[in-house]
């Protein structure tokens, strides 16, 4: 039975992925680096460090790959604070409000910072339906390797056969998967490209994931 939903945050709780490809761009930009369209969705779901350091590896750069992380982290931090179409996904809010009053514990477990986050649940108070929050950049490895949903799943403090995932990229899905956890896609309008084929579920609204209809998949 479900007890514990797993939430990824970009593209699935809120819409911060066109303002994460705006500062990728700028930063891209003003080291002048050429990165096609191609090579950008297949960095979705992955965490700005991890993308640095391909991008540090891919062009050969004499920067490191933390000056790059600190140069978008800036203009993200920038258009956070002052882009008016930041908001969160259709339908998310009653989605987890719905999982909440029915006693469902919610972990999120996301690529972005752990600031990042914050900001996003402070701006949008989502912190008192939250039991716990976690940050692929505070591990040692990136999703698509399980290690996030393996440490939400222990902070959920129920088996990972009790929990779901609810993940919009292609690297979130197979970290999912690998950690042995039912893994919904999520076909965000903003995550381009994705391949949700190793997903149990594949959804393109939250409707179908209320509690009354899922309570009995696992």
């Amino acid at each position: 039975m479900l007890k514990a939903v797993l939430f990824d945050m970009d593209g699935v709780i809120v819409d911060t992925e066109p303002l994460h490809k705006k500062a990728y761009y700028l930063m891209f930009n003003f080291y002048n680096i050429t990165v096609s369209e191609e090579l950008f969705e297949s960095f979705t779901g992955q965490s700005t460090i991890n993308v640095c350091k391909q991008l540090c590896a891919s062009f050969n750069l004499d920067i490191s790959a933390n000056t790059l992380m600190a140069k978008k982290r800036e203009y993200f931090k920038e258009l956070f604070f002052n882009d008016p179409d930041l908001k969160l996904i259709d339908g998310v809010l009653d989605l987890i409000k719905n999982y909440y009053n029915n006693g469902i514990a919610l972990v999120l477990a996301s690529s972005a910072s752990m600031l990042t986050i914050n900001n996003v649940f402070s701006k949008f108070k989502l912190d008192s339906y939250f039991k716990a929050k976690i940050s692929g950049a505070d591990l040692k490895a990136s999703k698509p390797h399980p290690e996030i949903f393996i440490k939400a799943a222990e902070l959920s403090g129920f088996s990972r056969a009790e929990c779901i995932v609810i993940e919009d990229s292609t690297s979130g899905i197979k970290a999912a998967k690998s950690a042995g956890i039912y893994c919904v896609g999520y076909n965000s309008l903003h995550s381009k490209n994705q391949n949700y084929s190793l997903a149990d579920m594949v959804v393109d609204n939250f409707y179908p994931l209320h509690y009354e209809r899922i309570s009995s998949l696992l």
